[in-house]
């Protein structure tokens, strides 16, 4: 088996990230161009204008492209082109009833089997959160977001917990970036995640589940805010 190609800087490009392969340099470039609106619901994208945006080959872009249709970001038609998907609030709210229930028990089993290097990473996701409050960076917290959803399934060692999880989280924070200047409270949002992370830090499984609760009842409270529906 032919090692996996690695990320190397072009002019232009998004940049290398060392250690990562050129697919997943392409997924993590294209997933945050998608939650963060700067390809937005209901655009068209290609392989080729996005191998030329980010410097990198049609290939990883395309298996990036297959990654996030299969969490639904993107939908691609064949022979038609590639949209970014549409949103869709009962559908969101949905996703949490199955979401609050995965989080759970991912954090609880992140407090009960993290690693003591894991525990010091979970500490400084925490203190990052609470940066970007103070700031009220958008952008800084949906990237300190998806690190600890990454670290969270690591450390929760469970695989079939990482599948599910794998299916909900870019949706959930794109949803959460359209719609929280007008319902959702960003530095509370941060507060409560860095909440979380300092339980599972400190390896306590009921407070990172009660600090689960409290976010998940947040963010559902916020998304009904944003639209009067029937679900």
């Amino acid at each position: 088996m032919k090692p996996r190609k690695t990320a190397r800087r072009k002019p232009g490009g998004g940049g290398a990230e060392p250690g990562l392969s050129l697919t997943d340099q392409a997924y993590g470039h294209l997933e945050e161009m998608i939650v963060t609106l700067q390809l937005p619901p209901g655009s068209a994208v290609s392989e080729t204008a996005l191998s030329q945006r980010l410097g990198i080959g049609r290939t990883p872009i395309r298996e990036a492209l297959q990654r996030l249709a299969r969490e639904r970001l993107v939908t691609i038609l064949p022979r038609r082109g590639i949209i970014v998907s549409e949103i869709n609030v009962k559908s969101q709210l949905r996703l949490l009833e199955v979401r609050r229930e995965v989080e759970r028990l991912v954090a609880k089993s992140a407090a009960r089997r993290t690693t003591p290097e894991e525990r010091a990473q979970f500490l400084e996701i925490a203190r990052r959160f609470e940066k970007s409050a103070k700031t009220n960076d958008d952008v800084s917290f949906m990237r300190v977001d998806r690190e600890f959803n990454d670290l969270s399934v690591s450390a929760a060692r469970n695989e079939f917990a990482a599948g599910a999880m794998s299916l909900m989280h870019s949706l959930s924070r794109r949803f959460w970036y359209i719609h929280y200047k007008q319902a959702a409270d960003m530095p509370l949002t941060a507060k409560l995640h860095a909440d979380i992370a300092r339980a599972i830090a400190a390896g306590d499984e009921p407070a990172a589940a009660k600090a689960m609760d409290k976010l998940l009842d947040a963010v559902a409270k916020f998304t009904r805010d944003t639209v009067t529906t029937d679900v």
